[in-house]
C-alpha cells in the first residue's frame, strides 16, 4: 500500500485528534510517521485518487487541524510516496531543510490576492490618461465611427494601453501589500488575472496585513481584488537555507508517484 503525504512538521507536534480521517472514499485513517526531529502526517493512499472537491477539500482540511496547533509544511494535493520507509527516508535525507522551513514558516499563515480591472473604470482610466487615445476617439466619433481603419487602430491603442495598465497595477499592488508581509511569491502570469500573489505573514499581524488590502482597494477602486487565507504556507515550503523565502510556489512534493 502506497502512502498519501498530508505534510511535515516537528516531531513534537502536539498529536492528532482522534479519528481523523483523510482523503478517499471511505476517508483513510491519518496517522504520523516520525523520524528524528520530523515528522510526517500521512495515510495509506487510495487507488485511482482524483482531485475532485471532496478529496481536495479532504486534503486541506487535515492540513487546516494540523496547522491550528503548530507550524506546518504543507505538500502539493496528490503527494503519494510508495511506502512508509520512502517517506521517512526523504525525511532523514531532507532533515537540515525541512528544520529550517519549519523554523523559517513558525506561525505564519499565507494569504493570496488575486486581481483584475473593472472592465468601465479601466477605460475610464485610460482614456483619461492617454491624450493621443483620446483624441483619436473623438475624431472617430465626428466622423460618424471612424473609417475601418481607424477603428481598428483605435482598439489596438486601447488594448496596449490596458496591457500596460494591467503591469503597472500589478506592481503597485505588490508594493502596497509587501510591506505588511514577511515574504512574497508571484505567482505565473498565464492565470488570467492581472496579479496572483502570495504573501507570507506572521498570524499577529494578520490585521495589519488585512488593513493594507483594505486600503488597497480603496486606493484602487478600477481593480476587482479577491484575497484567500489564511493558508498553509504552500508557496514558501521549497526554498531552502539559502534561498529567499519567496522563490517558490505550490507546496513541496515528497516522493511524489
Amino acid at each position: 500500500m502506497s502512502t498519501y503525504v498530508y505534510g511535515i512538521t516537528a516531531a513534537s507536534h502536539p498529536a492528532l485528534p482522534e479519528g481523523m480521517g483523510g482523503v478517499g472514499d471511505p476517508p483513510r485513517p491519518v496517522r504520523v510517521l516520525r523520524e528524528g526531529e520530523l515528522a510526517a502526517v500521512v495515510s495509506d493512499a487510495p487507488e485511482g485518487l482524483r482531485p475532485k472537491r471532496r478529496e481536495l477539500l479532504a486534503h486541506q482540511n487535515i492540513l487546516s487541524e494540523v496547522g491550528a496547533a503548530g507550524c506546518v509544511l504543507p505538500m502539493r494535493f496528490g503527494s503519494v510516496a510508495p511506502d512508509d520507509d520512502a517517506v521517512t527516508g526523504v525525511l532523514a535525507e531532507r532533515a537540515e531543510h525541512y528544520r529550517e522551513r519549519l523554523r523559517a514558516l513558525d506561525g505564519r499563515v499565507e494569504y493570496n490576492i488575486k486581481a483584475n480591472h473593472v472592465e468601465d473604470a479601466v477605460l475610464h482610466h485610460v482614456m483619461a490618461g492617454n491624450p493621443e487615445i483620446r483624441a483619436l476617439a473623438e475624431a472617430n466619433r465626428q466622423a460618424g465611427g471612424g473609417s475601418y481603419d481607424d477603428k481598428i487602430r483605435l482598439g489596438e491603442m486601447v488594448a496596449a494601453a490596458v496591457k500596460a495598465k494591467e503591469a503597472e497595477d500589478g506592481t503597485a499592488l505588490e508594493r502596497a501589500l509587501e510591506g505588511s508581509a514577511d515574504a512574497v511569491s508571484v505567482g505565473p502570469e498565464s492565470t488570467g488575472w492581472l496579479a496572483n500573489i502570495s504573501y507570507l505573514v506572521k498570524r499577529e499581524t494578520a490585521e495589519e496585513f488585512l488593513a493594507a488590502v483594505d486600503q488597497a482597494r480603496k486606493d484602487m477602486p478600477h481593480l476587482e481584488v479577491r484575497l484567500n487565507g489564511p493558508l498553509p504556507p504552500y508557496s514558501f515550503v521549497e526554498p531552502g537555507p539559502a534561498e529567499p523565502a519567496g522563490t517558490a510556489a505550490g507546496g513541496a512534493d515528497i516522493g511524489a508517484g
